[in-house]
């Protein structure tokens, strides 16, 4: 079987090619970065190769079709992202929506968590603000939030894939768990909105109103 660092050296190849960015014509131009990648990635893994076993196991070769999926949804988004911002850029006038969108998660791994983290951040138009661990929650700033649905959309997706990647307990497809002071997900923080009463009136509860006050300052002066 396949040495692992061997995969990850070649893994590292394909990834050098994509931070590259390097078109499939001319194919001379591929196979010269293809090289380069290879001559930086084999090394680099084979440095690392005593922090992973030395065996391709029988886990990676079920995760890697959800792996491929996840980076294909993310490079899909990645496209989508810049074209979107690129208009915004070009096009100043173009009213924009702001706000941040409070996401609860399924995953509960720190790899896994901060691999979704990173992959909005990594998006043009997004960015992972903060993480509550008491309700395993992102705090998501979009540029331009014209649907939360959409962009919640999207981290299901990834999620869904991350959870075969890393082995989480739930499955995916399945909801997001029920948690004691979660926030629903998608719904903007902002449009968050007080029972009750308003803060005047809570203000006022329990002590003297303005009127009252008045009343007993009088009385003061006027005994003895």
């Amino acid at each position: 079987m396949m040495r692992r660092w061997l995969v990850n050296g070649l893994l590292l190849a394909v990834l050098w090619l994509f931070v590259r960015g390097v078109p499939v014509s001319p194919p001379v131009r591929l196979v010269e970065e293809g090289l380069i990648g290879l001559g930086v990635g084999l090394p680099v893994a084979y440095g690392l190769r005593r922090f992973y076993g030395e065996q391709v196991t029988e886990r990676t070769l079920r995760v890697a079709p959800a792996a491929a999926l996840y980076v294909a949804t993310f490079l899909k988004e990645l496209l989508v992202a810049n074209l979107a911002v690129a208009r915004i850029v070009l096009s100043p006038s173009l009213p924009i929506r702001p706000d941040v969108v409070a996401v609860p998660l399924r995953v509960r791994s720190d790899a896994a968590i901060t691999t979704i983290a990173n992959s909005i951040t990594l998006t043009p138009g997004t960015l992972t603000m903060d993480y509550d661990a008491e309700t395993n929650t992102l705090y998501v700033h979009s540029i331009d939030l014209e649907d939360a649905a959409d962009l919640l959309d999207t981290i299901r997706t990834w999620e869904d894939y991350a959870l075969a990647i890393f082995d989480e307990d739930l499955k995916p497809g399945d909801p997001v768990p029920e948690r004691e002071g979660a926030t629903d997900g998608g719904r903007p923080v902002g449009d968050d909105t007080t029972d009750g009463e308003s803060a005047d009136s809570r203000a006022t509860d329990g002590g003297a109103t303005p009127d009252d006050s008045h009343d007993a300052a009088d009385g003061g002066e006027t005994d003895g």
